[in-house]
């Protein structure tokens, strides 16, 4: 094998998160107990945000308490305040996620809030967190597009992601939240970024609403991105999206990155039954 690429899956909070019927808490403890038995070494395993707004997401404590905790794998949340930071703390996560937006309105629509105001939050999260001995990573939605806006800047991305660097994001995940990017959008944008900012510092996070998550991928990998998020079974995505397929499926990711000699640490025999099993949990064939 050749170099190794960390897959961090997404679908017990991004995958779940949207969902209108209610997955059951120990489902969602089984989902992340397949998928650490898998091989996969980095799950956001829950969101501490409000119960009212995303009502799927409010057993986090609970999720975090009833998982077999693997030696090695990372169980991150998302946190959208200090608020959720402290839940999350005391749900003994291993890393919080912070989550920001390259459009100004998707922002607005979004969190609610304006993108220097959510910055002003998380550096706040990045203060706690450093002194906690707590490891913070961040998101940035809308980087080639937004549902609202459209076509974003690449400089408007690069703006986001060096201050989520600057404020101490160990790892920062580049969103394609609608799944338009074609490879020459990724390229764009990294020529535009990885000038000032390593590659070892970036994650791949894209949609499959074209079929182009994949491409995206090579792309990626192309300028040394090692880090991508996938769900199993592709579940979740924007929903702002209408028909989008939503995030690329973890099954396919390892496909791709197992036959360009890449290691991932994943049994392919344990991810699909992970797969198989969250088909049946949404009432979809595997």
């Amino acid at each position: 094998m050749g170099d190794s690429v960390t897959i961090c899956e997404v679908s017990p909070r991004d995958g779940l998160q949207n969902e209108k019927t209610y997955v059951a808490t120990e489902d969602k403890v089984r989902l992340i107990d397949l998928l650490s038995a898998a091989g996969l070494r980095y799950i956001e395993a829950a969101s501490f945000v409000s119960p009212r707004l995303v009502p799927q997401m409010a057993d986090g404590s609970e999720v975090m308490a009833r998982i077999t905790r693997r030696e090695g794998v990372t169980y991150a949340a998302l946190v959208p305040n200090e608020r959720g930071y402290e839940a999350a703390m005391a749900a003994r996560v291993t890393e919080v996620t912070v989550f920001a937006a390259a459009s100004e309105t998707f922002s607005h629509r979004n969190i609610n809030c304006s993108i220097d105001e959510s910055l002003d939050r998380y550096a706040g999260i990045c203060r706690r967190a450093s002194r906690d001995g707590m490891t913070v990573r961040g998101y940035v939605s809308c980087v080639v597009a937004c549902p609202y806006e459209w076509p974003i800047k690449p400089e408007a991305v690069l703006d986001v992601a060096a201050r989520l660097h600057g404020m101490g994001c160990r790892e920062i995940s580049l969103g394609d939240t609608i799944g338009v990017a074609t490879p020459g959008d990724i390229a764009a944008l990294l020529d535009m970024i990885l000038p000032h900012i390593p590659p070892t510092t970036f994650a791949g996070h894209f949609h499959d609403t074209h079929d182009r998550a994949l491409d995206c991928i090579r792309e990626a990998l192309s300028y040394g991105l090692r880090v991508f998020d996938s769900s199993v079974g592709g579940a979740g995505g924007c929903p702002f999206a209408p028909g989008a397929k939503g995030n690329v499926a973890t099954e396919r990711v390892v496909d791709l990155l197992e036959g360009l000699n890449y290691a991932t640490g994943v049994s392919v025999t344990a991810l699909s039954d992970a797969s198989r099993w969250m088909a049946g949990l949404m009432g979809r064939r595997p």
